[in-house]
């Protein structure tokens, strides 16, 4: 234990006045109203805290699809309507939502619905593989973002059968009203795409 001199000498040394926060490692505070002058160190760390309900984001499990919508990207008037589900889904994570007018689009991976057919009418795809199709589709797909009101009238019939009649007649000629050719001249460009070669420089050539 140090001597009662030494203690006194080391609690009342002085401070130069050249003494810098900037040269030293600690920050040195004096309380006034201690009987002597008492100093208290504290070491600063560079390091910054990740803020705590970050951490609780990314720890929490991603939501999981319920249904899976198979839609056409290149149909104006039916994005108006994957829009607003998109939207709504943003709360509810339910669906999956699947562009068949993309090129990377796989049968194979939509329990084997080819282009043309899903081209025909509104799929969807259940996660437990289930395919509904027309207004059943919309109704299940609502459903999962809080809207299940909207169709619910069409579970009953004679409801059921005259909604997918008017639904049938929009999806035979949604090409020709939305100012698009028909769809075997939209299969036989698909086709084309689908044989096209790339050059050595990465730029695709028809």
């Amino acid at each position: 234990m140090a001597s009662p001199a030494l203690r006194r000498f080391a609690f009342r040394a002085p401070i130069s006045s050249s003494f810098s926060a900037s040269s030293f490692p600690f920050r040195v505070t004096r309380y006034p109203s201690a009987p002597c002058r008492v100093f208290r160190c504290r070491v600063h760390s560079k390091a910054k805290l990740e803020p705590v309900t970050k951490l609780k984001e990314d720890a929490s499990p991603s939501k999981t699809w319920k249904i899976k919508m198979l839609y056409d990207g290149d149909c104006p008037l039916c994005m108006r309507e994957v829009d607003f589900l998109k939207e709504r889904n943003s709360s509810y994570g339910a669906i999956k939502f699947v562009d068949i007018s993309s090129k990377d689009y796989s049968a194979e991976e939509n329990q084997g619905l080819d282009y043309k057919t899903v081209m025909g009418r509104i799929h969807a795809i259940q996660s437990d593989g289930t395919i509904v199709r027309d207004v059943e589709a919309f109704r299940r797909l609502y459903e999962e973002v809080g809207l299940g009101w909207v169709y619910a009238i069409t579970k009953y019939e004679p409801i059921a059968t005259i909604a997918n009649s008017v639904y049938s007649v929009w999806a035979k000629y949604r090409l020709p009203i939305t100012g698009r050719p028909p769809l075997e001249d939209i299969m036989a460009l698909r086709r084309k795409h689908e044989g096209e070669t790339c050059s050595d420089d990465k730029h695709c050539k028809m």
